[in-house]
């Protein structure tokens, strides 16, 4: 299987730091916060990994080259022409690389102790599978619910999409086809993708209650660093 890491965004929330370094580059416990998805995805046995780049993104081919030093074949989704396309606008772009099978994607500005698996847990009908988590303190009000196994937009308890989540390429398949035929923008967001997919009963997902952060700011990377000198 797959991988996919989103590391095209230009990270505003997280300036004056990426003023001049993408944000995937600024380092926590002594590496690049990308670095250690990269191990992260190698050790779950993921061995092919695209990566999309807009914002000073030739920084980040630069840094990582083809992989081989972290024994992984890195392929480059390059955005920098059209500029950020949004999650689902990278994804689109990133689909021949991806393939036609299931594949897995995660948000490069996340930290999460997750255990990732290289095998699709999608069932039956199901084109996602996202990992939910509890909300953090600067998004109480969450995103999705679940129930039943099935992500769904309202219910009694809504958790946070933590940035994780498995997909089926014909999720895309409809908006790929309408932006190559220009009925729409190339920029699309996930969400309303996923939303209208879960009205259909074909976004499954499951709660994971272990340790996720949001790195979105320096306050949080700050943190986050803090926390990985002393753990390691």
């Amino acid at each position: 299987m797959k991988a996919m890491i989103l590391a095209a965004g230009q990270g505003t929330r997280m300036r004056p730091l990426t003023d001049h370094t993408p944000k995937p580059l600024l380092k926590v416990g002594g590496k690049p916060l990308i670095v250690w998805h990269l191990e992260k995805l190698k050790q779950a046995g993921f061995n092919d990994i695209i990566i999309n780049i807009a914002w000073l993104g030739d920084q980040i081919p630069d840094a990582l080259g083809n992989g081989s030093n972290f024994g992984v074949n890195i392929e480059y989704s390059d955005e920098q022409h059209e500029g950020a396309l949004e999650t689902a606008g990278g994804i689109i772009k990133a689909l021949d690389l991806l393939g036609n099978d299931p594949f897995m994607v995660i948000s490069g500005d996340i930290w999460c102790d997750y255990t990732l698996v290289p095998k699709s847990p999608l069932e039956a009908n199901d084109l996602a599978h996202l990992i939910l988590v509890d909300n953090p303190a600067h998004h109480p009000e969450g995103d999705f619910a679940l129930k039943n196994g099935k992500t769904r937009q309202t219910g009694d308890k809504k958790l946070t999409f933590s940035g994780i989540a498995y997909y089926h390429p014909e999720l895309f398949m409809t908006l790929r086809d309408a932006i190559r035929q220009h009925k729409q923008a190339k920029q699309q967001p996930l969400g309303a993708l996923l939303r209208k997919t879960m009205d259909k009963q074909q976004v499954s997902g499951v709660y994971f209650s272990g340790d996720w952060r949001d790195i979105g700011t320096p306050e949080r990377l700050y943190d986050l660093d803090n926390y990985l000198k002393y753990k390691i």
